[in-house]
């Protein structure tokens, strides 16, 4: 399995200089964010892949539409339990509804209104989902052919790592996750 943090946010910008929430919810990508897209994308070219599953925050869907668009793979799966852990207001979602307006070709009637988390979401709650989903990955038969985008707090909670905007980890079926690619 491969799990990609998406490119940098308007709230990772923001945030990285300041060190204060900017209030911005569900944010999207900045021009960065797209190049650590685009750089992850490359990064994977050769990787035999044949799922992809994306958190619902704007930012993993954009990160995923970038890497899908370049290798030529279409996002199979929007996956909540591989959402932010939430205690910024970055990790505030968007309405289904209005995540279809934004990206029409992605299938999201499966999400509930509220998808994302409550404020602030523990450790403990975080390492349930993560477990969650490591337990279904595990039972996965396509799991060593999928990639995962998603967040800082989830790979870390999942894998120990804490990866910067764009990093690619290897979680292999066996063995300790690894960095493959950092832009």
């Amino acid at each position: 399995m491969i799990l990609v943090r998406h490119g940098q946010s308007l709230f990772n910008l923001h945030f990285t200089q300041t060190r204060v929430d900017p209030g911005i919810e569900d944010p999207e990508l900045t021009d960065l964010g797209r190049a650590q897209a685009l750089s992850a994308a490359r990064a994977l070219e050769g990787v035999r892949l044949r799922r992809v599953i994306a958190s619902p925050y704007s930012r993993a869907l954009q990160t995923a539409e970038v890497i899908c668009g370049h290798l030529g793979l279409d996002l199979s799966h929007v996956e909540p339990l591989v959402g932010e852990r939430a205690a910024f207001a970055c990790d505030v979602g968007s309405h289904p509804a209005v995540l279809a307006t934004r990206f029409p070709t992605v299938a999201l009637d499966h999400l509930p209104p509220r998808w994302w988390p409550e404020m602030e979401e523990s450790e403990a709650a975080l390492a349930i989902r993560c477990q969650r989903f490591h337990a279904a990955m595990a039972e996965h038969p396509e799991r060593d052919e999928v990639l995962v985008v998603s967040h800082w707090g989830f790979i870390r909670g999942l894998t120990g790592l804490a990866v910067t905007n764009g990093t690619v980890v290897r979680v292999p079926r066996d063995g300790a996750a690894e960095v493959v690619h950092i832009p």
